[in-house]
């Protein structure tokens, strides 16, 4: 038995030396200069420490205004992403109506498309109310969620009915039910499904790119990748631009970590 402990232990500690090994090396070509990252072989840890990358993204490029479009466009996803998922999935789970079964069954498979497959017509709609380049054009057709509804209906259904029927008694109608008992109840999997659409608007690369055409509308990942020159790429640059942009997903996963633990427990899902 010990020996296994020792040898788990050893894997886990090589898992988490891989994991965080790009982690400090990011963190290191960022505090490196320019010259410093092209030696070779590479230093592991810069001689010379100079936080000039961090300025030089802010006064150099637009950087700010990278952030500032982030911050924007994936707040306002989150947060009506997370009250239509939880509306969804309250009617999902606790009212009946016709064909209820049939219509979350087409709703949750079209969680078998990838992205790619439904870019071109969600282009199209955007275009023909004329959002291209707009923020209603970034964040609206991120809003719904698939994914989302079925986590929140998991949970929900996890959930005494008794709770309900107990509020009901006393007078309280399906709207008091849902903001007093259930989103309390169910703040594991509301904190859950806030991570888990804040890293995948915060990372979003692909939907940006085909719907903003000016530097101004340009979130963190396009902002990233226009540090990337033609001919040759400043990866100190390009390494300070990371950091930074990793920074608010590991505040807002530490935050709402004890939550998230406690959703992914809850809904049963499994890495």
């Amino acid at each position: 038995m010990k020996a296994k402990k020792i040898v788990l232990y050893v894997l886990l500690f090589a898992f988490a030396i891989t994991t965080l090994l790009p982690l400090v090396w990011t963190i290191s070509t960022s505090l490196k200069t320019r010259y410093a990252t092209l030696k070779y072989p590479p230093e592991f840890l810069p001689d010379e420490v100079s936080f000039s990358n961090y300025t030089t993204i802010f006064n150099k490029y637009p950087f700010g205004r990278f952030l500032f479009n982030s911050f924007l466009v994936t707040f306002s996803t989150v947060f009506l992403q997370v009250v239509v998922a939880a509306m969804a999935a309250y009617a999902f789970a606790r009212f009946d109506f016709k064909c209820k079964e049939l219509l979350f069954m087409f709703y949750i498979a079209t969680l078998m498309f990838p992205f790619q497959v439904k870019a071109i017509p969600l282009y199209l709609i955007v275009r023909s109310f004329g959002w291209i380049n707009t923020y209603q054009g970034l964040i609206l057709p991120k809003v719904f969620s698939a994914f989302g509804v079925f986590l929140l209906r998991q949970s929900i259904l996890s959930t005494p009915k008794d709770y309900d029927e107990s509020a009901a008694m006393d007078g309280a109608n399906h709207i008091t039910i849902f903001l007093k008992i259930i989103l309390p109840l169910n703040k594991g999997a509301l904190a859950t499904l806030t991570i888990f659409a804040f890293m995948d608007s915060w990372n979003d690369y692909l939907w940006p790119l085909i719907v903003t055409t000016t530097q101004e509308m340009m979130t963190i990942p396009l902002g990233l990748a226009s540090l990337q020159g033609r001919w040759t790429t400043q990866w100190n640059l390009v390494s300070a631009g990371t950091v930074v942009s990793i920074i608010p997903i590991l505040i807002v996963y530490i935050v709402a970590q004890k939550w998230f633990i406690e959703g992914i427990s809850a809904t049963g899902l499994k890495g």
